[in-house]
């Protein structure tokens, strides 16, 4: 038998809670906050897809709980009355809350996630092969990657960084390096006694590995700026292949099959491992990789992070000159 004056359980619970009865509807705050805020039935009822005279139900059932009235109606125009800045600024208060704290809610459950544009070319060859040092520093982020020459609209596309070629002069963003050329081939390709690659003039003996160019530039445009430098302005080669990807104009070097332009430092892995060699020194592109961040994703802690591990790999990628190992 319980003493007099105990609790129940039930009446426990009441006690620590809030009795219903003491709120006024929850689903007719909506139309308060709207009502309070534009002072206008008619236009609270148009952003909640309900006609003036439901609204104004909703506010007399309100005023009617409370016992007091919220609006002074006057001819064509509301007005808040003392009860009813009390009662608007509570509700502004509690929704502001409900929407701050469902953010974080979602925000924690929802996919940490880094979505990068850039060339196929950098995608294939410097990115994707150091890729796996950050995604095992971030296990908990997913990366999507888009290889495409076009550009691509950071915000539409919802891409949070992107990475591309242009030129130094006019490069947009933070430049992660510089790009030297040279001509590269494969190892046997070097040592054919039949063919050499002594001095630059012996290219004109050797197949050209290309890329399809646009019609009305000249179909060794990549090569231009080493054969500036070299004196060799009107080299031809013996004949040539063409690609629609630098990838497979690399791929297509790795197999003897000719002599490609060599893009560093995409290629300094190639070159320190042995899949490639560099019959001749290098020269300046004029060209360069620069990074940008949405600025959407400028609070994404995670794309943040992708940027400063992709600066990181570049200064590592300048200590290691090809022919040397990590």
């Amino acid at each position: 038998m319980q003493p007099r004056n105990a609790k129940s359980p039930a009446s426990a619970t009441v006690v620590r809670g809030i009795r219903r009865a003491e709120l006024p509807p929850l689903n007719l705050l909506y139309s308060f906050e709207a009502a309070a805020r534009t002072l206008s039935f008619t236009h609270a009822a148009t952003e909640l897809f309900l006609t003036q005279s439901a609204v104004s139900r909703q506010i007399q059932q309100i005023e009617s709980g409370l016992g007091t009235a919220l609006f002074e109606r006057r001819h064509r125009a509301l007005a808040l009355t003392e009860a009813g800045k009390v009662m608007q600024r509570a509700v502004n208060d509690c929704l502001e809350r409900l929407r701050d704290a469902t953010a974080i809610v979602r925000a924690a459950q929802a996919p940490r996630q880094v979505a990068i544009t850039t060339t196929p070319g950098f995608a294939s060859l410097w990115l994707i092969p150091r890729l796996a040092r950050f995604t095992a520093s971030h296990p908990s982020v997913d990366v999507r990657i888009s290889a495409t020459m076009d550009l691509l609209d950071l915000q539409r596309s919802g891409i949070d960084v992107s990475v591309r070629l242009s030129t130094i002069s006019r490069g947009v963003g933070t430049a992660l390096f510089e790009e030297q050329v040279l001509p590269v081939c494969a190892p046997q390709l070097l040592k054919n006694p039949a063919l050499p690659l002594k001095k630059p003039a012996d290219l004109a003996r050797h197949t050209l590995l290309a890329i399809d160019t646009p019609q009305g530039q000249p179909l060794n445009i990549d090569w231009e700026p080493w054969f500036k430098v070299m004196g060799l302005p009107e080299l031809r080669m013996k004949n040539t292949l063409r690609f629609t990807q630098y990838s497979d104009v690399v791929a297509a070097a790795v197999a003897g099959q000719g002599v490609a332009i060599g893009r560093l430092p995409l290629l300094d892995a190639m070159l320190r491992d042995g899949r490639l060699v560099a019959p001749f020194g290098s020269a300046a592109s004029h060209f360069g990789y620069f990074v940008n961040v949405a600025p959407r994703s400028a609070g994404n802690a995670d794309a943040q992070d992708f940027v400063r591990w992709l600066m990181a790999e570049a200064e590592l990628a300048k200590t290691l000159e090809p022919g040397k190992s990590r």
